[in-house]
């Protein structure tokens, strides 16, 4: 099995705490920063999403909080689609210091918005699919 998609970050001072950890906000960002960087690197951009007529959405989000960032810190920010059946899809991520020390785990659902009929698409894998010039990036 092949190393999930990963991007690389840096914790900047201003993304920290009173405690001086990594704010726990920001981890939705860096999550969001790996998804995105993802459907690039698969050939999708925002623009050929909407164009298209649909969108990704976020429908439920767990973030497992396993050790502190700090300021300086490097981490990778690991991105992986699981699909299933139905309209949705589940992507695991996790931050993971240069250590190998895991920071954190962030688990979502999602789904493709049909932008027209405000409804999820039947089938988003094929969406992506049809999309993508590098679908493999998503495992499909």
């Amino acid at each position: 099995m092949s190393e999930p998609f990963s991007v690389p970050v840096t914790v900047r001072g201003y993304e920290t705490d009173v405690q001086g950890h990594l704010n726990q906000a920001v981890y939705l960002n860096y999550a969001e920063h790996a998804r995105w960087s993802l459907l690039q690197a698969a050939g999708i951009s925002q623009s050929a999403l909407v164009s298209s007529g649909v969108g990704p959405v976020a429908l439920e989000t767990t973030i497992r909080y396993r050790r502190e960032l700090l300021a300086g810190d490097e981490a990778l920010v690991t991105c992986a689609f699981v699909w299933g059946e139905g309209k949705t899809f589940r992507i695991e991520q996790a931050v993971v210091k240069t250590d190998g020390t895991v920071a954190a785990e962030i688990s979502a659902v999602g789904g493709i918005l049909d932008l027209e009929k405000r409804r999820l698409v039947a089938d988003p894998a094929e969406v992506f699919r049809r999309l993508a010039s590098h679908p493999g990036v998503f495992g499909l």
